[in-house]
């Protein structure tokens, strides 16, 4: 009697990635290749509204009254290590990056992300992408939910996630790594 044929599932490469149709967001993901749809409505107010909020104060060289020394990008693709991850938003301090390269994948590590989850991407974004943040010492990681209304901070420490703070519905906040201004979250919630 043979016994279960196994075979070894290939791991995923940059040609997989690009092949993808550009209706999808494609990663790959411990060596796997993970898609998910475009984002509805609600995911896309959110993001929006977030990149509104932070980019002006902060995605700016420092001074003229406004604290700044961030680069911040809507959905850069990362290539840390193996993985190929595009969370909706990365930021990079100016003093650890001083220019801005000209690429199509970082490497090096963003020092802050925002996921906005959707209940497609949800369970990835807080697992097996929370991990590689971890393993690539980012330092803030923020969680969205714009169904439930609801921003969890997450800041690294001694590679683990430590969860700052949470606010929900229509908080002003000063959420850390931009502390530095009060941001209303009822802004970025898709109207009831």
């Amino acid at each position: 009697m043979l016994g279960p044929v196994t075979t070894a599932r290939r791991r995923a490469t940059y040609d997989d990635l690009i092949a993808v149709p550009d209706n999808l967001v494609a990663e790959i993901i411990d060596g796997e290749l993970v898609t998910s749809p475009r984002p509805a409505s609600p995911h896309a107010l959110a993001a929006t509204r977030i990149g509104t909020d932070l980019g002006g104060p902060f995605d700016r060289p420092p001074g003229g009254g406004l604290p700044g020394g961030w680069w911040l990008l809507f959905e850069p693709e990362l290539r840390l290590g193996e993985d190929v991850i595009v969370p909706d938003f990365a930021g990079w301090r100016r003093d650890r990056m001083p220019v801005l390269p000209n690429v199509v994948g970082f490497t090096q590590p963003p020092d802050w992300v925002c996921e906005v989850v959707s209940p497609r991407t949800g369970a990835i974004d807080r697992g097996r992408k929370m991990r590689i943040y971890a393993r690539e010492r980012v330092g803030h990681l923020w969680m969205v939910d714009p169904l439930a209304r609801t921003l969890e901070i997450y800041r690294l420490e001694a590679d683990r996630w430590i969860v700052a703070s949470t606010h929900a519905a229509s908080e002003r906040v000063r959420p850390e790594p931009f502390d530095a201004m009060e941001l209303d979250i009822g802004r970025w919630w898709l109207e009831s």
